[in-house]
Parts: C-alpha cells; structure tokens; sequence
C-alpha cells in the first residue's frame, strides 16, 4: 500500500477508534488521563528537539539557517506549551494543566510524577513504554525533517479531530471536568487554526528529495501505530471497570 495512503487511513481510524466512546463517566475518564498524560509529556521533547535545531539556543547566539517564518512557528509553540493561560489567566505549561486537569477528576497522577523523578521506563506498562523509547530517541538521534514528521502527523494534524471526538462524547455525558475540556479545545483551536497548516508547510520545507519523504512518510507510520497501540491499551483498562 501506498504510504500516504496508509497515513490517511490511519489518521482517519484514530479519529473514529472506539475507545472515545468509552469516555461516559468520570471513572472512565481518570483511567484515560491517567495514561495519555505520557503522551501529553513526550510531545515537549519532539518540540524541545525541534526548537533546538531549527533555532538558536547557543550561545554565542547566530543566526538560524532556517527561515524565519519556521523560528517564529516553533518559538510560538514553545511560548504556548510551556507558558499558555489557565482558565483564570495564569501562565502555566499545558503539561501542568493537564495534570491540574487530572486532579480535578480525581485522576492517578502517582505514575506519571514517579517516572518524570525515576525515568524508570520497566515500570510502565508496555505500550506506553515503547512510545517514549521511540520518541525520546528520534528527538535525541532524529534528523529534522523526521522529528517534525512526528510533530506534524502524529501531533499537530492528528489531535484536532482526535480531541473533537473527546471532548463530542463528554459533553455528551455531561461530565463534569472544565478543566479538562478547556485543555481540548485550546488544542483545537491552536493546531487546527494556526499551528497544524504552519507545520505542514514547514515539513515541506525540510523535505527536499525521495529519500527525506520515504523517511518522513516511515516515521509518521510509525508514530500514528503507536497511539493506535496507546489508545488500544486505554480501551482495555476501561473496559475493567
């Protein structure tokens, strides 16, 4: 099959997994932040990796390589993800209001606040192990162009009509959980409306010849197998309830 074919098909199947129909009650919804919270946490270091290639933190400081139009895209994103406004206008990183969101549901935060102490990555289950392995190690070792294939396909394209969905099916309960749903939809609105169509055109920018896109279009492969394995592995602990 045609990878971007695949890459459809997959972004597509993510959208609609059945696991968002789970999302119908508060127990339900803990055991869900309880675990893509990881997801929430890897995605800084793809962002950090980029930042630090496509800008200049050095110092002495010189002038990126990259056009400025793509610095200003990525130091834009790590003003939002690090230093974005709560509900009450307080700059706070999206990472800290996830887990604000997580303790207003009463969610576990008690592994994701061990590993970030430890990085004892046996201490996780599986799925969530392999999808840091893959993606502290493609932002440490990873060429640009492949870093922000995930950034773009796995993140920045995929988590608009993937959060849609969510927050679709709480509301839908009506459960109760603002933070929560605040933290959603400031993430539609942004990678949606600006930073999703600025990646994609930055992305083009990094891919010049066949083997940068065979690269591109592998990582992005692998990284929407690992959500699909992620939201699989939620699907099953919510079923236990």
């Amino acid at each position: 099959m045609n990878m971007e074919i695949e890459i459809t098909q997959k972004h597509d199947n993510l959208s609609r997994h059945p696991m968002y129909e789970r999302l119908i009650s508060l127990e339900a919804i803990r055991v869900f932040m309880k675990y893509h919270v990881f997801a929430v946490w890897d995605f800084m270091s793809l962002l950090k990796a980029l930042q630090r290639e496509v800008t200049c933190v050095n110092i002495p400081w010189m002038e990126s390589d990259h056009d400025s139009e793509s610095v200003r895209l990525i130091n834009e994103i790590v003003i939002g993800e690090e230093s974005d406004l709560d509900m009450e206008g307080n700059a706070i990183s999206h990472f800290s209001l996830y887990k604000k969101a997580m303790e207003e549901v009463g969610a576990d935060t008690s592994l994701i606040t061990n590993f970030t102490k430890t990085f004892d990555f046996e201490s996780l289950p599986i799925e969530i192990r392999e999808m840091l392995v893959f993606h502290l190690d493609l932002a440490k070792n990873g060429k640009t162009h492949e870093v922000a294939s995930s950034f773009f396909y796995g993140r920045e394209k995929l988590i608009p009509e993937m959060f849609e969905s969510i927050v679709k099916v709480i509301k839908k309960s009506k459960l109760e959980c603002p933070n929560l749903i605040y933290y959603l939809e400031r993430h539609i609105e942004l990678d949606g409306e600006e930073h999703g169509p600025k990646a994609a055109k930055f992305l083009q920018t990094l891919t010049k010849t066949d083997i940068e896109q065979h690269e591109v279009l592998d990582v992005a492969r692998k990284s929407l197998m690992f959500r699909w394995n992620l939201w699989d592995f939620i699907q099953k602990e919510i079923q236990l309830l």
